[in-house]
């Protein structure tokens, strides 16, 4: 085992350090998240936060350092593998199948958790996403931005995951549906799922994390309770004020 606590880390990420060809983006990031926790990952555009994600699903390789996947060392593990240990990913753009209806991208991506869980069923899908219900035969390619990301959302929850990781999961919403977006995360957080979240609007992110780890230049310059941030507009200006 990796520590004496590796049973209760979902992902701990020590000192990565990411290049993009001659761009060094990550310098010696640690990142850790436990079971059933809420993380926000903060900072301005190009601060690293989606390369972080990335390095730590295997889907971009780090330089040096290491990741542990419950325990076991994924550092140089297949994304794939690392999403069957029970980790889903929204990425950034949705990645949602447009020709697909409504009702075949939720169905198509159903299986039990890794230990067997099946509590994020179909109905309880549409349960939570009431509005895809309402779509269930269109296309994914019909849908609004909104709808698009409640579906990602869906098929993402429709693998029981132990880690859900939403990369700018209001982007481009309008306010109301953002709300409602995070309105939904914090459902999920509530079920026992542990989440990890980038997004613009901070004050959202803050009300639902339970920490809070800020990025500058591939830097972790900030971490800490979520309510030691509230109580520190001068962090919050420093490192997020736009």
């Amino acid at each position: 085992m990796h520590s004496e606590s590796s049973a209760d880390l979902l992902i701990d990420a020590r000192g990565l350090h990411t290049y993009y060809g001659a761009s060094h983006i990550l310098h010696g990031v640690d990142f850790s998240i436990r079971r059933g926790e809420a993380v926000g990952l903060m900072g301005r555009n190009g601060m690293g936060k989606s390369t972080l994600l990335k390095t730590m699903l295997g889907l971009v390789r780090a330089r040096s350092g290491s990741v542990h996947v419950k325990g076991e060392d994924a550092t140089r593990a297949a994304p794939h593998r690392i999403a069957r240990a029970g980790i889903a990913y929204v990425p950034e753009g949705r990645g949602i199948f447009p020709n697909l209806s409504v009702r075949e991208n939720l169905v198509m991506a159903a299986r039990a958790g890794v230990d067997g869980r099946r509590e994020w069923t179909y109905e309880r899908v549409l349960q939570t996403f009431p509005r895809l219900g309402e779509r269930i035969g269109h296309g994914g390619g019909q849908l609004s931005g909104g709808e698009q990301q409640m579906l990602t959302i869906g098929r993402a929850l429709m693998t029981n995951p132990d880690l859900l990781i939403l990369d700018e999961a209001t982007e481009g919403l309008a306010p109301l549906i953002a709300r409602e977006i995070m309105r939904i995360v914090s459902l999920v957080k509530e079920s026992g799922i542990a989440t990890v979240i980038v997004d613009k609007n901070f004050g959202a992110v803050n009300a639902i994390t339970d920490r809070n780890v800020i990025l500058v230049k591939g830097e972790v310059v900030h971490e800490g309770a979520a309510e030691d941030l509230r109580g520190r507009p001068e962090v919050h200006l420093r490192h997020l004020g736009v």
